[in-house]
């Protein structure tokens, strides 16, 4: 009896300590029931997706806090924008949607009545949210938009030094030089010290960097002058005559493998383009140079990369680390000299292709390298999965939070594209097409051009246009039928056309209406 009555007591001992200690039994990864699933989404503009320290493509570049991210989260390898400009990228993430679906289809048409972005779901699921920083988008200015309980946007693109933000409704001006990074990060704090932490929350943060015209902070200036530039080969395809702007051919342009090239069906739009507002032989019409342009856009992504590091500080000083999921984005990409051309609009890779990086130690596993095509559609969705809520009917993409969780899905293997013509830059096409592992077919509307057809694979530079290739046509004729296909079935045959408010004419258009 006495034996029995001692195992008794240690039996007693034994399950109150485990029970006192189970915290520590869980699964590594896994979060406590008791920590909320907050969302923080910190996106840059015009980021183009290898200008990141970890990817090696720019000499000298650092981006510490952003190599964290990529380090101790997910670096989806294959994000695109299915438009790759502000406004209708911006409305896409929001609401999930294409944008001849959202109809957000250029910098300046208005906000279709009736859309739903998705902080609205996550506000009445009892999340606090807010917005902070460039919306930009359709008729809205700088106002109070659904969906945010707390506010602060500047009219139009914003400027980056002393900015009046609209803030809940009230103009605040700021003076001494102060910096719209810097100061939309410090308000983006005082935010998330003033919530209660054991309640979930969205944090939307959107940078005006690295929007043209490039204004670094004051520390960044000048740190990255003397960086050697990685001239792409194709700059100087499409010129004439390049010593009429550069002298002789500088001596850092790749030399060695040699470039197949079909000039004869590059289109003519990207031909005369060259010597334009987005072309490198008058970028800007001749405000700035090339070289210049290139590392002010270098130094003003220094801003960018020293909020992403005080965000995370805060998230570990507030023991919120584990269960947030930060995500880094670009509303699109940006070419720097790749057949002549700067700025984004077309589908090239450097304008379609957007840095996406994940961080939630929780659900995703440091170093993972997602290698899925997912598009800024997929954002909202895979935020609402995250908060634990259902996928809205009218949402056009998917969650990709099976795929952080190192899960596997049934997925889309390609990204479909649109771009629309703009009356302030009549030199690109309104254009529709379709990217998958190895190919990308560019259906170029209401121009007499070239269609385009290139094999990634063999020419990742996309200059050998494959369109008239014989043992292409069949190809070309399914990625053709698969792009009317795309935009047949989700209702995008008909090209949204608003009224001209606004010019910003290219200078061979001076005194044309």
């Amino acid at each position: 009896m006495k034996r029995f009555f001692h195992y008794s007591i240690l039996f007693v001992l034994l399950a109150g300590l485990l029970f006192a200690f189970r915290p520590q039994l869980q699964p590594p990864g896994k979060p406590s029931v008791n920590k909320p699933k907050n969302i923080i989404y910190i996106l840059a503009d015009d980021h183009r997706y290898d200008f990141m320290g970890f990817t090696g493509k720019v000499a000298g570049l650092k981006t510490p806090n952003l190599d964290r991210l990529a380090n101790e989260g997910a670096h989806v390898r294959n994000a695109f924008v299915s438009t790759a400009l502000c406004s209708p990228s911006r409305a896409s993430i929001l609401t999930g949607q294409y944008a001849h679906t959202h109809k957000v289809v250029d910098n300046f048409a208005p906000l279709t009545p009736g859309l739903k972005f998705f902080p609205q779901y996550l506000q009445r699921a009892g999340y606090k949210t807010a917005f902070l920083g460039k919306w930009h988008m359709g008729n809205t200015d700088d106002a109070p938009q659904p969906g945010f309980d707390y506010w602060l946007s500047f009219k139009g693109q914003g400027v980056y030094y002393n900015p009046t933000f609209n803030i809940n409704g009230k103009q605040v001006a700021h003076g001494d030089s102060s910096y719209t990074s810097d100061l939309l990060t410090d308000y983006a704090l005082k935010w998330l010290n003033s919530l209660h932490k054991d309640k979930p929350f969205c944090m939307y943060l959107s940078h005006k960097a690295v929007h043209s015209e490039f204004q670094p902070a004051k520390r960044h200036r000048g740190m990255y002058r003397d960086v050697p530039i990685n001239y792409p080969q194709t700059m100087y395809l499409t010129a004439s005559d390049t010593s009429k702007i550069w002298g002789p051919k500088p001596s850092v342009v790749p030399e060695g493998k040699s470039l197949k090239v079909n000039m004869a069906d590059m289109p003519n739009w990207v031909k005369q383009q060259r010597y334009s507002w987005h072309g490198v032989d008058y970028l800007y019409h001749g405000s700035i140079s090339f070289n210049d342009f290139y590392r002010q856009y270098c130094e003003t992504l220094m801003g960018v990369d020293d909020s992403v590091g005080r965000i995370l500080k805060w998230l570990e000083d507030n023991g919120l680390a584990e269960t947030t999921m930060v995500v880094y984005m670009g509303d699109n990409g940006f070419s720097f000299g790749e057949r002549g051309l700067i700025d984004k609009r077309h589908m090239y890779e450097e304008s379609m292709r957007v840095p996406l990086l994940v961080r939630c130690p929780a659900v995703v596993k440091p170093g993972t390298k997602l290698e899925q095509v997912i598009q800024n559609i997929d954002i909202a969705p895979t935020f609402l999965a995250y908060a634990g809520l259902p996928k809205p009917a009218q949402m056009q993409g998917n969650s990709f939070l099976p795929f952080l969780k190192g899960q596997s899905v049934p997925w889309r293997d390609r990204a479909f594209y649109e771009y629309y013509w703009e009356a302030d830059f009549p030199q690109t096409p309104t254009m529709f097409g379709v990217r998958n592992g190895r190919y990308k077919y560019i259906f170029n509307h209401g121009v007499w051009d070239a269609n385009e057809l290139y094999d990634l694979q063999t020419d990742p530079q996309e200059v050998n246009n494959l369109i008239r290739s014989k043992e292409h046509q069949e190809i070309a004729k399914d990625l053709r039928n698969q792009v009317f296909d795309w935009l047949e079935s989700t209702n995008g045959l008909q090209i949204p056309l608003h009224p001209i408010r606004q010019k910003r004419f290219d200078h061979r258009y001076q005194g044309t209406y």
